[in-house]
């Protein structure tokens, strides 16, 4: 019997386009006005009960990751389609697959999407790929005329309208496919040639309620510099143990941005993405946990491009944290509502995972300065702040929470393979300064532009791109996710 829950129409979801409820808009002052107050009144029991509530939010997501951790590394629950099966599936079997490539000025990238696009191993006639170009965009629409584009691509000018955003061309894009499945890849991705085969078996071996698969994703110009080094080690954690563990707990999971594969009728039903929220993927994974669906992971994997340039990675990771932030308040605007639809231990998971993730980047460097000014000057009114109690509290968050996090990522840098990458992950505490940047420039776009889509600069991989075609086999093997 279909979940009651999936009887909602598209117009009853709450979308980042109002960026905040009643209730929210008084919430927040309130709680504002009442921490000014006690600063005013009672300034160290204040400030003690600030901490107090910080240390408690760390504590819960240190004891929450090593459970994903631990669940993730004992079974991982990821969904094998072996190669062999893969390919002896019968093409007339197979289904119409429609792939979204929302693209916008990246002519350069262009000639390599569609060659990979070219290698994937399906039927040519049950390919229906949407290129979905910005109305405005005559660069990339000349590079893909002047292509020769397959007679199963078709470029699709998205009218000019508020927001300019990927989710927004995808919604043009979900409007016109022919595809019973659905999937999505950036212009810079090289997905695996069997992906689409393995996908299309897996959705009719899983229970009917797992209307989504999400593909691993890595990177190939992993060993471009310092920043690609870190963002490998970040994605192969994320995609092995993060993502895993969310699935074996049975908490909401947050999409990636490229290579989900959707049952096309379902995302329909679902009224596609929220074209306001610049983390669609994230926000769409939530929502599909309320309707009643499931995501699973799929074992397949698709290669993109790690930003190799801080600022372009501070631009992206920023807009992901800002999605991230949006998603959080989109979802918590009636929580009791949410509690009862998802139960109370999945929406606990979605405010430490989904809420907390951006929230502990703004708070780290407070809490950075702090230990730092009371191991260089011994300030006594550090020492107020702590109490016994929450000494230990804080000691345990210090010591115990940035080891586990920096031993999570030498264990996603050693199950990857890359020696080089185990040396960089001990040094991944700076990785999280740039985190905390990107969490502060969040929050105030956040404030002041809400759905402005930072475009990410793709083609700075240098010769890695040019040679993904001919290592694509050989970068899944060393990349080992």
């Amino acid at each position: 019997m279909k979940d009651p829950r999936t009887q909602r129409t598209a117009t009853e979801r709450p979308s980042a386009q109002d960026r905040l409820s009643t209730g929210q808009r008084v919430a927040f002052p309130a709680v504002g006005l009442g921490v000014l107050i006690g600063l005013a009144v009672a300034p160290v029991p204040t400030l003690v009960g600030v901490v107090a509530v910080v240390s408690c939010l760390y504590l819960a997501v240190f004891a929450e990751r090593l459970v994903l951790i631990s669940k993730a590394l004992r079974d991982p629950g990821t969904v094998t389609i072996g190669a062999d099966q893969a390919r002896a599936y019968p093409a007339s079997k197979l289904p119409v697959y429609t792939i979204l490539v929302p693209a916008y000025r990246e002519p350069e990238v262009l000639p390599h999407l569609l060659r990979a696009i070219a290698e994937l191993d399906y039927p040519a006639d049950r390919l229906d790929v949407l290129l979905l170009l910005e109305e405005d965009d005559d660069e990339t629409y000349d590079a893909a005329l002047t292509s020769a584009p397959p007679e199963y691509l078709r470029i699709v000018r998205v009218p000019y309208s508020e927001p300019r955003t990927k989710p927004k061309a995808c919604n043009v894009g979900l409007e016109l496919a022919r595809g019973e499945l659905v999937t999505i890849f950036d212009a810079e991705d090289r997905p695996e040639p069997l992906q689409l085969r393995r996908a299309a078996i897996a959705f009719q071996q899983v229970p009917s309620n797992v209307v989504c698969l999400q593909a691993k994703l890595a990177f190939f110009n992993h060993e471009q510099n310092i920043i690609t080094n870190w963002f490998t080690t970040e994605y192969a954690m994320w995609f092995e143990q993060m993502l895993p563990g969310l699935v074996r707990q049975d908490a909401p999971i947050p999409l990636g941005g490229t290579s989900n594969h959707f049952r096309a009728a379902v995302l329909t039903e679902l009224g596609g993405w929220d074209p306001f929220n610049v983390t669609e993927d994230a926000d769409l994974g939530v929502r599909l946990h309320r309707f009643g669906y499931r995501t699973l992971v799929l074992d397949s994997v698709t290669l993109e491009e790690a930003n190799s340039d801080a600022i372009n990675w501070l631009k992206q990771r920023s807009r992901w944290y800002k999605g991230y932030l949006q998603t959080w308040l989109v979802h918590t605007r009636n929580p009791v509502s949410m509690s009862r639809e998802i139960g109370f231990l999945s929406f606990l998971r979605f405010n430490l995972f989904v809420g907390g993730t951006p929230l502990l980047a703004l708070f780290n460097p407070v809490l950075w300065a702090l230990t730092l000014m009371w191991f260089a000057g011994k300030l006594g009114f550090i020492a107020h702040l702590f109490p016994t109690w929450l000494y230990f509290i804080g000691l345990v968050c210090l010591v115990l929470g940035n080891f586990m996090f920096v031993y999570c990522n030498v264990v996603a840098a050693h199950a990857t393979g890359i020696t080089r990458l185990v040396t960089r992950a001990v040094l991944s505490p700076a990785y999280w300064l740039l985190m905390s940047l990107a969490a502060y420039k969040a929050l105030i776009q956040l404030v002041v532009a809400p759905s402005f889509w930072e475009k990410t600069t793709h083609g700075l991989g240098g010769g890695a791109v040019l040679n993904t075609e001919t290592s694509l086999n050989a970068e899944v093997s060393n990349v080992g996710v």
